[in-house]
Formats: C-alpha cells, sequence, structure tokens
C-alpha cells in the first residue's frame, strides 16, 4: 500500500519492508559481534517496539534473556514530554549487561528517563538500540547518542512495524509518515 488512513490521518509510505529488514539485521549483527561471550538483558520498551525487538532477537547468535517494560509519553501526534510508567521492571539487571530496545528516539524524553530509572538497579553497563533516531530533534537537549540505531530521520510523524498513532497503525509491516495536513 503506498497510502493509508488511521483515524482521520492520511499517511503515505516511507520506508518498505526490506529495507527495514536489513537495518535489523545490521543492528543485529553489531550487537552480536560486541556482546559475545556476554549474556545480556535484551529490554523491550513496550509497546512500540515490540516488532523490532521480535525480529532482532531472532537475529541475535549470543545467550541473551528478555524482559519487558511498558512506558508512555505521547498522545495523538506529540511527546507529552513526561513519561508514565505502565509496567515497570520485573528481572533483577543487578551486575548485568542491559540493551534496551526502543522504537524511535526523537525528544530524549523517554531515553534519557530510562538510563537513570535502569541505573539504580545498578546494572553493569546499559546500553540502547533503536528502529529511529531523530538527531534534529534530539541533538537540541542532549548530547548522548544512542549506541545503535538503524534510520536516522527528519522530524516526521511516522506509524507502523510497532509505531501507532493513537493505538492504531502498529499491524503496518512497513513505516508510513504523516501526510502534511494544510
Amino acid at each position: 500500500m503506498s497510502s493509508i488512513t488511521i483515524h482521520d490521518k492520511q499517511f503515505k509510505k516511507f520506508i518498505d519492508l526490506d529495507v527495514i529488514e536489513k537495518k535489523v539485521t545490521y543492528i543485529a549483527n553489531l550487537i552480536n559481534n560486541d556482546y559475545s561471550g556476554k549474556k545480556p538483558v535484551i529490554l523491550c520498551v513496550l509497546k512500540g517496539s515490540f516488532m523490532f525487538f521480535s525480529d532482532l532477537i531472532k537475529k541475535l547468535n549470543i545467550d541473551c534473556s528478555v524482559s519487558f517494560i511498558q512506558l508512555k509519553s505521547y498522545e495523538n501526534t506529540s511527546s507529552t514530554g513526561e513519561v508514565k510508567e505502565i509496567v515497570g521492571l520485573n528481572d533483577s539487571i543487578k551486575d548485568k549487561d542491559v540493551i534496551i530496545i526502543e522504537d524511535i528516539v526523537d525528544t530524549g524524553t523517554t531515553y534519557n528517563f530510562l538510563l537513570n530509572y535502569l541505573s539504580k538497579y545498578t546494572p553493569s553497563s546499559l546500553k540502547i538500540a533503536t528502529l529511529f533516531f531523530k538527531s534534529s530533534i534530539y541533538l537540541k537537549k542532549f548530547k548522548n547518542l544512542p549506541d545503535y540505531y538503524a534510520f536516522d530521520i527528519p522530524d516526521k510523524f511516522i506509524v507502523g512495524y510497532g509505531l501507532d498513532y493513537n493505538q492504531l497503525g502498529r499491524n503496518y509491516s512497513e513505516i508510513y509518515e504523516l501526510v502534511n495536513e494544510e
């Protein structure tokens, strides 16, 4: 599909599935290399990163465990500037290497919240892998780049491959961008 409608908004195709799959393989190869001989905890940040997380861990050839946390920071098409913890961390990460799997790092609010929140559990290391990075937004406020990212995209609102607009659109296998409204 070249375009979709979700609720009251129009979206057009932005990134094809084959391009996403190549980038996920690239990130997996980096993690496999960096964590060879280690047993990291792969922490999925729900809900948006579930597809990226699922595809990524299938490509990891290292021993790893998985855990989940659910946060919320968006309403409609904008960040609220506040992170709400919906489901907290249920597994011990003390003295473990942790790789946070995020769908998108844009304003940096959720990313930096996670670094601070998880640090209190004293992991050996904390790294983040994100599918999308909006450096033009993020670098206005923060300087600590994500450790792994597949796409550095412009400031566009996107859906698909786990990302939503008001809880719809996560099921699309490709990425769609919001069509400018006039």
